[in-house]
């Protein structure tokens, strides 16, 4: 294979606040793995949370030039396998990896990943579309850019959090979903789960910081709502952990290092009987389009990210007020612009 590396700084379409920062632009990388006239790409994005930065992920990708253009692929989860003993906590950097890889291996045989998994698209989630922490005014507005989608992801973490939830409830009947990033307290979160689930809350994500796995377990006792882990759930051997603390699971492909391990979360989530989610980052169509290969294995889908962004660098899979659409297009469906 030839590797080819390309990097974007991509404008938000407005700033995106969590409960931890706002984010005005997305540092993201793609990766190109060329073979046999085919193009795969895959993507991951720099996260100063997890202390990712894209020259730490090129530095890596350039020390491991030589051991990948020294591969023909074959097998996108044998490549994983063979490859993770280089990248045991560069879980990013192998996303991106993985990802090219798969969509590569579909273009090579001619067919989606979806299909040559042995699954179809009967029964896919539909997405929502996620409101970043503002002014109250200005999350409705920024709700009202994107009318008629059946959910919408609500960001909280701020002293005005119910007032948030009652004003967006004003302008639509949609679904609410509410992710906190770790914002509140166990108390908080058993206080605030009646009033939200009376105003059409489905689930709280991550309430708690990452570790507070005993105030989880109060939570997952008292809660009104289900609750799904997403900071507290980054990589297959943490999955098992969530038993009993949470009622499902958001995997993110580039936490756990791309759709290889996202699908033996998967599975070991359904042997546990939790919900399975797979969450984004603010990504380009590169990263949703591998998302959305696992559409048929979820209960829920928040793939957004691209949507979030200003411009896009690529085509791939299209979101109309919730529902995807797959291109024409063999492997993940990915074209870079």
């Amino acid at each position: 294979m030839e590797l080819v590396l390309h990097e974007f700084e991509l404008p938000m379409r407005h700033p995106f606040g969590i409960s931890r920062g706002t984010q005005h632009s997305a540092q993201t990388l793609i990766v190109e793995l060329c073979q046999d006239g085919q193009r795969g790409y895959g993507e991951t994005t720099a996260n100063a949370y997890y202390g990712v930065t894209l020259d730490g992920m090129k530095a890596t990708l350039e020390r491991l030039r030589p051991t990948i253009e020294a591969t023909a692929l074959d097998d996108p989860v044998a490549f994983w396998d063979a490859i993770h003993p280089e990248l045991t906590d560069e879980a990013f950097t192998q996303c991106a990896l993985d990802q090219a890889a798969h969509d590569l291996w579909g273009k090579l045989r001619g067919q989606p990943v979806w299909k040559l998994w042995g699954l179809t698209l009967d029964n896919c989630p539909v997405t929502d579309y996620t409101i970043g922490i503002d002014s109250i005014d200005v999350m409705v507005r920024k709700m009202q850019e994107f009318p008629g989608w059946p959910i919408y992801k609500i960001k909280l973490g701020t002293p005005e959090d119910l007032d948030i939830v009652r004003r967006l409830r004003e302008h639509t009947d949609a679904v609410f979903r509410v992710d906190a990033n770790c914002g509140w307290t166990a108390e908080e979160t058993i206080r605030n789960a009646g009033p939200l689930k009376e105003l059409g809350v489905e689930y709280i994500e991550q309430p708690l910081p990452a570790d507070d796995w005993d105030g989880m377990k109060e939570v997952f006792r008292q809660s009104l709502l289900p609750v799904i882990a997403d900071e507290s759930c980054q990589v297959p051997g943490d999955v098992e952990r969530c038993l009993s603390h949470f009622h499902g699971i958001n995997i993110k492909l580039t936490k756990c290092g791309g759709l290889t391990p996202a699908r033996r979360m998967i599975a070991r989530a359904r042997e546990l009987d939790l919900k399975v989610m797979v969450g984004c980052m603010t990504e380009t169509s590169v990263g949703i389009s591998a998302i959305a290969q696992l559409l048929p294995l979820l209960d829920y889908v928040d793939m957004d990210g691209a949507l979030l962004l200003a411009r896009d660098v690529a085509t791939g899979v299209t979101i109309d007020r919730g529902r995807v659409h797959f291109p024409d297009e063999n492997g993940c469906g990915v074209r870079l612009l």
